[in-house]
């Protein structure tokens, strides 16, 4: 792979990774809500399931699901359907008056495990990460050159451009909470997440190939 290669794939990687989506919006709420050290478990699930995906795309899945649209649609349609239930949720989320101010000041998350599970439920959501691992990548390798070195490298920065990413959108929710403190706060912030969930639901459901 020559060396403008990889930068290219570099920065095309960086503005895709920093343009803000369900993952991003999801480890920024667990930053807000519960801190930065508990939103690590959330990018965690995230990059577990993104890492599965780019991998089963490597092992020629994204071409089975290029061939059966039925199987794509299904994956589809269930990623969009969950969305809807955590933007659902979020919005109904309820908070009583000194609640909100109480989990600031005590930070106390949910448990990790469940934090990393809802990230690699929302991570592996979207199926329209296998075909753009299965699309994209495939770009960026030389075939005349051994071809998993190649892969190896690109996943590996891809990992550490997205990884970067989920920081400075925990670290921006981080800053947040200070102001989640207040119930009328928390609960509008609630609803706006919510509805960007559940507006992500839609988009996903309405994406054709």
């Amino acid at each position: 792979m020559a060396l403008t290669t990889w930068w290219l794939f570099v920065g095309v990687t960086f503005f895709v990774s920093a343009t803000p989506g369900p993952n991003m919006l999801l480890v920024m709420v667990s930053g807000a809500r519960f801190g930065f050290r508990p939103a690590v478990a959330t990018m965690a699930g995230c990059w577990t399931a993104l890492m599965a995906m780019m991998l089963i795309s490597a092992a020629g899945l994204g071409a089975v699901i290029q061939t059966f649209p039925a199987l794509f649609d299904g994956l589809r349609l269930a990623g969009a359907a969950y969305l809807a239930y955590l933007g659902i949720k979020t919005w109904r989320a309820p908070v009583h008056a000194g609640e909100a101010e109480a989990e600031a000041r005590a930070h106390l998350p949910r448990s990790p495990r469940s934090l990393f599970h809802q990230g690699m439920l929302v991570a592996a959501s979207n199926p329209k990460a296998i075909l753009f691992a299965a699309a994209f990548l495939p770009q960026f390798i030389d075939p005349a050159l051994p071809k998993l070195p190649q892969f190896a490298i690109l996943l590996l920065t891809f990992s550490v451009i997205e990884v970067t990413w989920y920081f400075v959108y925990a670290s921006s929710g981080q800053r947040l909470a200070i102001y989640l403190r207040r119930a009328s706060v928390m609960k509008w912030f609630n609803r706006v997440t919510g509805g960007v969930f559940v507006g992500f639901a839609i988009a996903m459901a309405d994406v054709r190939r």
